[in-house]
């Protein structure tokens, strides 16, 4: 199994929904990097459940222990090791699962790659493997800041049928928090609560779209021809739980646009500093970044668990069927968003660190 992402700056998850703890060992991030835990739990809080009763009701406090790789608040340029430990499992939930396949769930390819699965909470097909992913994205987010003046924010931009309008330039962690379902298109957000509220009481759940900037990223990162920067960006979010659909700059919507609509032409400015007029390329072209924000959506799929009867089959293929037990968010979206801001900063730190390795920085 694959629980490792990066080249440079590696990051390896480990841990099950319903084991002891979860957590990641950090690799390559370099020495002397200011780093307080509180900047890590500030993020992890923004992940946990049982945060508003938009998402699951599980209670966990995600409290991290740096275990290695910090001393006297700032990174040692070693392993950087962190855990989380899981409180609030309730495997009894789940004993159903035991002989049974749930819907759309990894229940049974785990079971025909392996042989064997982690029937109590999905194992590590769970979102609690994200708690990992967000640490290390911390870290990370706090490497681009502190060196490259790099920031990052994501934010729910659909929720079903409900869209809001939002600006890749100017909005701000402080816009995207400031309510439960983290829309900062106010009149959206609203209604996006509503539709959630009410597809979480009929036992039902709802899908949507997360948007992405990151603002400051120099030119020149991406490393062509397999590694090119969306590419890099593209496997980050479609590895993240319920993920289907990935987008940057036009996405499909420029496949409407003719050529000359669609190219964004260059302009200088005083300081001689290259930008384009327009940013459909969001921000990588050839897959490498040309300096202007890059934007970016990821589409995730409604939660698979659902507390309505379902056709499925047991482990011995048998037709049965299931019903949605236990604790699960009725939309993935709102605890997605650190999540996405999270792989995005890992992508982007690593190929910042790829670049200084190339000019020998």
């Amino acid at each position: 199994m694959s629980s490792s992402f990066g080249t440079l700056f590696r990051a390896t998850t480990f841990g099950e929904s319903h084991g002891p703890a979860v957590g990641v060992v950090v690799d390559g991030c370099p020495s002397l990097v200011p780093l307080d835990v509180a900047e890590i739990q500030a993020e992890l809080d923004r992940r946990r459940p049982g945060q508003s009763k938009l998402v699951t009701q599980r209670k966990e406090s995600d409290t991290v222990e740096i275990l290695s790789g910090v001393h006297d608040g700032v990174t040692l340029g070693t392993p950087i090791a962190m855990l989380v430990r899981n409180e609030d499992a309730r495997s009894r939930d789940y004993e159903e699962m035991r002989t049974k396949y749930r819907p759309s769930h990894a229940d049974f390819t785990y079971d025909q790659k392996y042989g064997v699965r982690a029937w109590s909470g999905g194992g590590r097909a769970s979102a609690r493997e994200t708690v990992g992913r967000v640490a290390a994205g911390a870290i990370a987010q706090r490497l681009l800041r502190e060196r490259w003046g790099v920031e990052i924010v994501a934010w729910v931009s659909h929720v079903q049928g409900v869209s809001s309008e939002v600006d890749p330039l100017t909005v701000t962690r402080a816009n995207v928090d400031v309510n439960d379902v983290r829309c900062p298109d106010a009149g959206a957000a609203t209604k996006m609560i509503e539709l959630i509220e009410a597809v979480r009481k009929g036992g039902d759940s709802v899908g949507g779209v997360v948007c992405c900037v990151a603002r400051g990223v120099p030119a020149g990162w991406g490393e062509p021809v397999f590694d090119k920067l969306e590419a890099d960006l593209a496997k980050a979010l479609i590895s993240l739980p319920a993920c289907k659909g990935f987008e940057v700059g036009s996405g499909f919507a420029g496949t409407l646009l003719t050529g000359t609509r669609h190219n964004d032409a260059f302009r200088s400015d005083d300081q001689k500093t290259a930008y384009t007029k327009t940013n459909y390329s969001g921000g990588i072209q050839g897959g490498i970044s040309n300096g202007m924000p890059i934007t970016l959506r990821a589409a995730f799929k409604p939660t698979a668990t659902v507390m309505h009867e379902q056709e499925t089959v047991t482990t011995e293929l048998e037709n049965t069927t299931i019903s949605g037990r236990g604790r699960h968010d009725p939309c993935v979206l709102p605890r997605a968003v650190p999540i996405v801001e999270a792989m995005v900063a890992l992508v982007l730190a690593d190929h910042a660190l790829r670049q200084d390795a190339m000019r020998g920085c």
